[in-house]
């Protein structure tokens, strides 16, 4: 996608990214090549980045583990691109283990970061020990208010809500910890970062009408607004992070329905509308985007026409390796490894 922007990777001039267990469905985004090429075993795994969801999203549309470090666990050196501190790089993978493996292989700090987790690992490692007893938190309803929620998205929820009491962990019912109104600030830095990636001049009338529309929202902000924005999702980040304290995990969906068709949400014509619908496709995933949680997207469930159906875990900042021993309990419990795409 554009500068990375979209939720969806359908390229102008180019084939769509889709999802090979139904190829009229898209891969998501921005991710979306990615993970489409490791649930097509064109390769083992993969590097994504998330600003707002974009490993989690592709890899719940591909039935693939995606996985989102926290904040500083991976360097954003050389470039230092996003100085809001949403996005990260971090693995696609088929299973857990893969996806910890190709962490160990990034994770790392550089001279001037300017966040940075504390050392752990080797992350594999992790999948080998048992999380023990966790108190996790879990709600449905989403970041983003007026999003209708699939019923199998739901019944995801629900399973994967029933799989952990059944490891013997304790599941708890919680309020949404973010308000809807942290929606609009997140909108506000994401508008900057896209204006912080120009075309060059002469060359802006190529540009696609969502990231122009992106762009100008960015341009028109001051330096101060800027701040003002960072210093707002700073508080929406502290809020739910303390409402959360008392919980190891957090369960969530990690879309509001599975892939859809191909176009579903682009609109090139109103680019308004665009944003719109990708939000209403990811209501929950930018949430841990702003507070700098570890999160993941594992495929827990497909559809009775066979789509993939990701449901999301976060932890609590820098416990990406109590993470990944959740997930990799929760994969031995119900695995997914030897479920093939048609064409694999």
């Amino acid at each position: 996608p554009e500068f990375g922007s979209p939720c969806y990777t359908e390229p102008d001039g180019r084939p769509p990214s889709v999802t090979p267990w139904d190829r009229t469905r898209t891969a998501g985004g921005s991710s979306g090549g990615a993970a489409a090429a490791v649930a097509a075993g064109l390769v083992p795994v993969a590097q994504g980045s998330d600003g707002g969801g974009s490993i989690r999203i592709p890899a719940s549309c591909c039935g693939l583990v995606g996985f989102k470090p926290s904040r500083g666990r991976i360097s954003g050196s050389p470039m230092y691109g996003d100085p809001v501190g949403l996005a990260t790089a971090g693995p696609i993978a088929r299973t857990v283990r893969d996806a910890a493996a190709l962490l160990d292989v990034l994770a790392g700090r550089r001279p001037g970061d300017p966040y940075f987790a504390p050392p752990a690992g080797p992350f594999l490692d992790a999948c080998d020990h048992e999380p023990g007893r966790l108190r996790i938190a879990r709600f449905v309803e989403p970041v983003i208010a007026d999003v209708e929620v699939h019923p199998e998205v739901r019944q995801a929820w629900e399973d994967a809500s029933r799989l952990l009491e059944s490891l013997g962990h304790t599941v708890e019912d919680v309020p949404v910890p973010m308000s809807h109104d942290a929606v609009p600030v997140f909108e506000t830095c994401w508008a900057v970062l896209t204006a912080l990636s120009p075309a060059p001049p002469g060359r802006e009338h190529l540009l696609r009408p969502l990231t122009r529309w992106l762009g100008e929202r960015g341009h028109a902000l001051s330096g101060p607004e800027f701040g003002l924005a960072i210093g707002a999702m700073r508080r929406h980040a502290a809020t739910a992070l303390e409402s959360l304290a008392a919980y190891d995990a957090v369960l969530t969906p990690t879309l509001a329905s599975p892939p859809v068709r191909v176009g579903a949400l682009r609109d090139d014509e109103h680019p308004e509308r665009d944003f719109e619908a990708q939000k209403a496709f990811t209501p929950w995933t930018s949430a841990w985007n702003v507070t700098g949680m570890p999160a993941v997207s594992l495929p827990l469930h497909w559809t009775p026409d066979g789509l993939p159906v990701g449901v999301m875990l976060a932890a609590r900042p820098a416990d990406d390796a109590l993470l990944l021993s959740l997930a990799a309990q929760v994969e031995a419990a119900a695995p997914w490894h030897d479920r093939r795409p048609p064409g694999w």
